[in-house]
């Protein structure tokens, strides 16, 4: 899903309207790029049970495959905007496509799961460097009186094809190969450079750039630390030296991040934001809410595809409907702030999506989509469309116009940490939840010391665990039943806690957000 700020990242002065028949192809172009980008922030976990079949791999694997992406992108999209500023906004661009179509050719033929995760973190550098580039290059190509049409139409399209990448990662990974779903960047890409070079105009910050080089190196650390603990957590535990080496090594840099960022000249993040209580509480909200979101969409497609038996493009196609209503309701959604103020819809809005986690958390197994999953997603989906205008409205009236880039590059960042961060953490979640309940579901068949140690040993596989070969048939059935039904238990659990954290960010913005708009300077 979608960040609250991506329609507004950054808000360059424009310098010189371009030729009116390039601008179309500047639309084309910058839509086809991010649409690349947001694509693959979801449809790979779509393709996630393919992966962890051809691969064996384990549940930390899968999370991997997910976080290097994220933990990346996250990391660095603050940066990639200000190295467009300085060397060139066309130039970073194309940098930008050409690095995710390269890692995009080398996920597809990855051989083993390093190389996947490796490439995958190439491509969160290509995408951070892309994302904020594209709508850069909008900004100072199109006129005052067009500018805002122009990033309505990129909006719009990049939902479209947000929406549609489920299905159509699905439909790859069901009639063609899981490869495919990174195949398919290749030509878009071409398009992309091709457009960049025949019809963009090359643009650049009149003023010397500025890299806070120090502060995303340790933003990046210190997020790959605290991922790497925590995903360490779920098999050799706390015990273990990896784990709190790890967690200590992520909190040193983070904490030596906001060190430079409060002392540095030109900072990534300027931290006086965060004085202003508004902003600050949006920004809370956001990784409550975007923590509970990004898990969700994580274990979700592996409960559909592995426990309850969906094809990979039905399982696309169900995620549709919470997407489709979000974008539906996103003009209606921005008026509520006019008629009520933003701190109604911000409390009403993480409500009902935790209304909507809560309803993901009753069906079990081979229950009715339309009766079970529909309506938790539709809900769900409400709650988003309720809340994700009204909180961007929020994050820009906080601070003044000549930090609104700033701003909302930062709540951007923060929803993106937020699922890089709740994968990590809400995933140990998953794994002792389901090995709790499949170890205590065991203890009442009659199986033999072997088939228990072997079942236990790779429990972190969670519905891709396999019974154990030699088993009869009956044997083999009701093992498989338990794993499913373990596994159901542990989302189930995962998913209240998005409640709890949907409900953790309505009190935020009851406690935070002021009754009346307020702007300050």
């Amino acid at each position: 899903m979608r960040a609250p700020c991506d329609t507004l990242i950054p808000r360059a002065a424009a310098e010189a309207p371009c030729l009116k028949k390039a601008e179309p192809w500047i639309l084309a172009g910058t839509i086809l790029a991010s649409s690349m980008a947001f694509i693959d922030s979801t449809v790979v976990n779509v393709a996630l049970p393919a992966l962890q079949a051809y691969f064996r791999a384990t549940i930390v694997d899968l999370q991997w495959v997910v976080e290097s992406y994220g933990l990346f992108l996250a990391a660095l999209i603050l940066i990639g905007g200000s190295l467009g500023d300085a060397f060139g906004r066309r130039l970073i661009f194309i940098e930008g496509v050409a690095m995710f179509a390269l890692a995009s050719a080398v996920c597809g033929m990855a051989s083993n799961l390093n190389e996947l995760i490796v490439a995958r973190s190439i491509q969160g550098i290509g995408a951070a460097l892309l994302v904020p580039g594209s709508l850069a290059i909008i900004s100072t190509s199109f006129d005052q009186q067009s500018r805002g049409r122009a990033i309505g139409t990129w909006s719009g399209f990049t939902a479209i094809t947000t929406a549609l990448g489920p299905v159509l990662g699905g439909w790859l990974v069901g009639h063609a190969s899981w490869r495919w779903v990174f195949f398919i960047n290749l030509p878009i890409a071409a398009v992309v450079i091709a457009i960049s070079f025949w019809r963009i105009p090359e643009s650049r910050s009149g003023s010397k750039g500025h890299m806070d080089w120090g502060g995303a190196t340790l933003a990046t650390l210190g997020l790959g630390g605290i991922v790497n603990g925590f995903l360490a957590l779920s098999n050799p535990g706390w015990s273990h030296p990896l784990v709190f080496t790890s967690l200590g090594a992520g909190l040193g840099f983070l904490l030596g991040f906001w060190v430079v960022e409060a002392c540095t000249r030109f900072p990534i993040v300027p931290l006086q934001l965060f004085r202003n209580p508004s902003f600050s509480g949006a920004n809370l909200l956001t990784l409550f809410l975007y923590a509970a979101i990004g898990i969700f969409f994580f274990l979700f497609p592996l409960n559909l595809i592995q426990v309850q038996h969906y094809s990979p493009t039905k399982t696309g196609a169900a995620i549709l409907p919470l997407i489709l209503l979000m974008f539906l309701l996103s003009r209606w959604s921005g008026g509520l702030v006019a008629r009520f103020g933003a701190r109604i819809p911000l409390v009403v809005g993480p409500l009902v999506t935790a209304a909507g986690f809560i309803l993901a958390a009753l069906p079990s197994v081979a229950n009715d989509y339309r009766t079970s999953f529909f309506p938790a997603l539709i809900v769900m989906g409400l709650g988003m469309a309720i809340t994700v205008a009204p909180l961007t409205t929020v994050v820009m009236n906080s601070v003044g116009e000549d930090k609104v880039g700033a701003a909302s590059g930062i709540n951007n960042a923060v929803a993106r940490v937020a699922g890089v961060l709740a994968i990590a953490a809400l995933g140990i979640v998953m794994v002792y939840a389901f090995r709790v309940h499949l170890n205590h579901a065991m203890a009442h068949f009659s199986l033999s010391p072997s088939t228990v140690r072997d079942l236990q040993s790779n429990e972190n596989k969670l519905a891709g665990l396999q019974a154990p070969a030699g088993l009869n048939s009956h044997t083999r059935e009701i093992l498989d039943a338990l794993i499913r039904e373990s596994f159901v238990f542990g989302f189930r659990v995962v998913v209240l806690v998005c409640a709890g954290l949907s409900l953790i960010s309505a009190a935020i913005a009851w406690i935070t957000i002021p009754r009346v708009r307020n702007r300050t300077n």
